[in-house]
């Protein structure tokens, strides 16, 4: 299969990949029968957490009705299959005390199982948004992709993914909220308008604390961002400690104050006098 085609396929989601959930026919070469101790995580898994409830839901569902939807897999160098996409069926599978499941074994490079395995997990919306990010960098970073490529590959507007490429943006400690449900995708993208992190984090624990709407929190957001940006503007810019020696010098050669006005090393002096009496005096000391 060429890299075009098999692109397609993945944009196309796990259809493409797998065979539909049915029982496993025993004549297949690349579908069968394998151990549970066979199997070995992903190390690209693009989830970090996974629910427990959700997984004890799903082995008493498997202890009922069986595996009907083989794991997808790869063969490993050292031996056994490296799970590309079903890590949770194979996780409630150990709990619920199976020792057989069906796999579905595909010939995949690193940047196709990692694809695979992004695509199988927003399908069934078992990442959270952070997630999702994190996913959408990795595929630029380690495998090359754009913001438009990983859109076409996703079905998805480029929007979508600039919006959720936004969150790595966000303070470590705003993004733990939103992975635990306390805030929502929109609450962080709102919350960047604040620009300073410090100003996110306030706003954050406000937002949770008294249950602001996206809406609310991105006004509060902006009027944060503007309200620091008036304080700055009303502070005085600190003078260069270079300028301030110089004028210092200056003053004291002089006899009188002498203020240097610089912007980006060009400026102009500003030399006080009292009398014309002192400006004879300032010009023979600078001519003479």
């Amino acid at each position: 299969m060429s890299d075009s085609s098999k692109r397609r396929a993945l944009g196309r989601g796990l259809d493409a990949l797998l065979p539909s959930a049915a029982p496993v026919p025993s004549s297949s070469t690349n579908i069968f029968m394998a151990r549970i101790e066979e199997l070995h995580s992903n190390r690209s898994q693009p989830r970090s957490r996974f629910d427990e409830e959700k997984i004890d839901e799903l082995a008493a569902s498997l202890k009922e009705v069986g595996m009907l939807e083989p794991v997808l897999v790869r063969k490993r160098a050292q031996g056994g299959f490296e799970i590309v996409a079903g890590e949770r069926r194979w996780r409630a599978a150990q709990r619920a005390g199976i020792y057989e499941i069906p796999v579905f074994v595909r010939e995949l490079s690193e940047t196709e199982a990692f694809e695979a395995a992004l695509v199988e997990n927003l399908q069934r919306e078992d990442l959270n948004p952070l997630e999702v990010a994190r996913g959408f960098q990795r595929l630029i970073n380690e495998h090359s992709h754009s913001q438009d490529s990983i859109a076409k590959l996703l079905g998805k507007d480029r929007s979508t993914v600039a919006n959720a490429l936004r969150l790595l943006k966000l303070p470590e400690s705003v993004a733990e909220r939103i992975e635990s449900d306390e805030l929502s995708e929109g609450h962080g993208r709102a919350l960047l308008s604040a620009g300073e992190n410090r100003l996110i984090e306030k706003l954050a624990q406000e937002a949770i604390a008294k249950g602001w709407s996206v809406r609310e929190t991105e006004r509060r957001a902006r009027g944060a961002a503007t309200a620091q940006k008036e304080r700055e503007k009303s502070q005085p810019t600190r003078p260069n400690p270079n300028i301030r020696d110089l004028e210092e010098r200056l003053s004291r050669s002089l006899g009188t104050r002498v203020v240097v006005a610089d912007r980006n090393g060009k400026g102009h002096l500003n030399i006080s006098f009292s009398s014309y009496d002192e400006l004879d005096r300032i010009l023979e000391v600078l001519t003479g």
